[in-house]
């Protein structure tokens, strides 16, 4: 909720089953990336039904808590999970947050930009509560996501195509053109 709608809720309610967002990321002056996001329930009563949300995913954001050491460790579990179902084809960012607890943490940067580097996944630390790197997150994954290839018109490959239509005055298919 803070990227999509930057809205910070203390006492949100955990995701049941899974809840949905768009948003439109600028990558730069000509682009502009378009995510829709899935937040799918961490909890392990709704695991099976996660893999239904992010197989195929092209990005996929995994958070941890910084400041509850089991919460890594099910992060890294997801990981492999994802990585698993997509057969690595899906970029991930490993993000721990409430770095505004930092005097709580029991997980340090070091040891979690460690496992990124390991899994071959990007690293943040994040504040929902300030929204510190919130932002950055999404912005960089999409800058990560590699673009699909432009399709050429059904039929035709190497160069591209210009379709003309020729009607006479009564709407009737015209025997030429004259382009």
């Amino acid at each position: 909720m803070r990227f999509a709608r930057n809205e910070f809720n203390q006492y949100n309610e955990s995701t049941i089953g899974a809840a949905f967002v768009s948003k439109d990321v600028e990558l730069d002056a000509a682009n502009t990336a378009q995510l829709r996001i899935w937040d799918t329930a961490g909890q392990e009563r709704f695991k099976s039904l996660a893999p239904m949300y992010y197989r195929g995913a092209e990005g996929a954001v995994v958070a941890y808590d910084i400041t509850q050491a089991p919460s890594f460790d099910k992060a890294k579990a997801w990981i492999t999970e994802v990585q698993r179902q997509n057969e690595g084809a899906t970029v991930i960012a490993l993000v721990g947050n409430k770095v505004d607890l930092d005097a709580k943490r029991t997980v340090s940067k070091e040891e979690g930009a460690a496992y990124a580097a390991e899994a071959g996944v990007l690293f943040f630390e994040t504040s929902a509560q300030s929204g510190h790197g919130v932002a950055q997150v999404f912005e960089q994954l999409a800058r990560k996501i590699p673009l699909p290839p432009l399709q050429p018109p059904a039929g035709r490959t190497g160069q591209p195509s210009i379709n003309v239509h020729s009607a006479d005055a009564d709407g009737t298919a015209a025997a030429d053109c004259a382009c």
